[in-house]
């Protein structure tokens, strides 16, 4: 097939002996059912969700180096029980290191676009974080225009730093002509980020939420991640409790909130990249991170296999209909039978995911603050 053609010069095949060295795996487990890059190229259209390795952290210090985070994640991956058999998965290896860092993203746009192309899901197993600006020039390259949403305990605007892990965002969101009609950054730690970066990011109607608001209500992230295209996942927003290889902070998500998150994103509809960066092996404590991502990547699964029971909106017979009043507002809220999912109508007669809070809002006669930003937007 063509596009294996195109793609199979970016990448290194998997050595599969070294990630089953000690194992032979059942007819339960990701591992006997996954098609994987060893010898031959796997046929990919049967595929819905497609894994690649990207090993390049030299955004994130200095050296060239080559280290097998993404091998070590696959070995825990592979081995939990395949629960979602509808969802066919392919893994095609790693891509090749550059002889620049932006070889390298240059390499991994490529392949990313080229299996998006296809209508594939694309999981990204990193590498250090700034590898997302691969994956929005993938979009930006189809001129494509997204919503994007980044799991961090940081904001990555650091102008000072040598390092392009610690100030891509700039480079993403100012690029020209620039592709991103909305950002949420979710998971940000205050004590790390300069109060004026949060009020620039509000002047640019992006939306930013702190660690502890979303850990009070995490259910009020689905509807931010329905709406994305690109999500982006940086373990330093784990606690160092649940992910050792983060050295950030001790403070975070849990394990269980982290996999909460990302089965949101297997839940959306419209998100086509999700790329899990900062694991560095050298840093973790007996694999327990590259478990923790494993479980994250199950959990993905998870909400792939449940999001396909949705039905599409103009399906009337499949959603509950409230019609409802705020601020001299007519509106109307749907509500799924299937997933109990929720959205709301704008003026201009759209709808954009929301929650239930944001439907009792309304029927308080309250402006929905999801409503309003999705308004100054425009």
């Amino acid at each position: 097939m063509l596009y294996n053609l195109h793609i199979v010069d970016f990448i290194d095949p998997i050595n599969l002996q070294e990630i089953s060295s000690e194992q032979e795996y059942n007819d339960g487990q990701i591992g006997k059912q996954i098609a994987v890059y060893d010898k031959d190229f796997p046929d990919l259209l049967p595929a819905d969700i497609i894994l690649v390795g990207c090993r390049e952290e030299r955004g994130a210090r200095k050296g060239k180096t080559n280290f097998n985070g993404p091998d070590i994640i696959r070995e825990q991956f592979y081995s939990l029980y395949y629960w979602h058999t509808d969802i066919k998965l392919a893994d095609i290896g790693n891509i090749k290191m550059g002889a620049t860092l932006a070889d390298t993203y240059a390499a991994l746009k490529t392949v990313v676009a080229e299996l998006i192309g296809i209508g594939k899901t694309v999981i990204i197993l990193g590498g250090s974080h700034d590898l997302t600006l691969s994956q929005y020039y993938t979009y930006a390259s189809r001129k494509k225009l997204i919503e994007v949403t980044c799991v961090d305990a940081l904001i990555d605007i650091n102008i000072d730093s040598l390092f392009k892990n610690d100030n891509f965002l700039m480079e993403m969101l100012t690029d020209e002509p620039n592709y991103i009609h909305h950002y949420n950054h979710i998971g940000f730690q205050s004590y790390y980020v300069h109060p004026n970066m949060l009020e620039t990011m509000d002047k640019l109607r992006f939306d930013c939420f702190r660690v502890g608001n979303v850990k009070d209500s995490i259910e009020e992230m689905e509807p931010v991640i329905r709406n994305s295209n690109l999500f982006s996942f940086d373990i330093s927003s784990i606690a160092n409790a649940y992910a050792p290889a983060n050295s950030l902070s001790p403070n975070g998500f849990t394990g269980e909130e982290a996999c909460t998150l990302m089965r949101y994103a297997g839940l959306s509809p419209n998100v086509n990249t999700i790329g899990i960066y900062g694991y560095f092996p050298e840093k973790d404590r007996d694999n327990l991170t590259a478990k923790q991502i494993s479980h994250m990547l199950w959990y993905l699964l998870d909400g792939k296999s449940r999001g396909r029971r949705e039905a599409a909106l103009n399906e009337k017979e499949s959603f509950l209909e409230f019609h409802t009043a705020f601020a001299e507002v007519q509106t109307t809220f749907l509500q799924s039978k299937k997933t109990n999912r929720w959205w709301m109508q704008l003026p201009d007669q759209k709808y954009i995911a929301c929650s239930y809070n944001d439907y009792l809002l309304a029927s308080s006669n309250e402006i929905p603050e999801r409503w309003l930003r999705a308004q100054e937007r425009g």
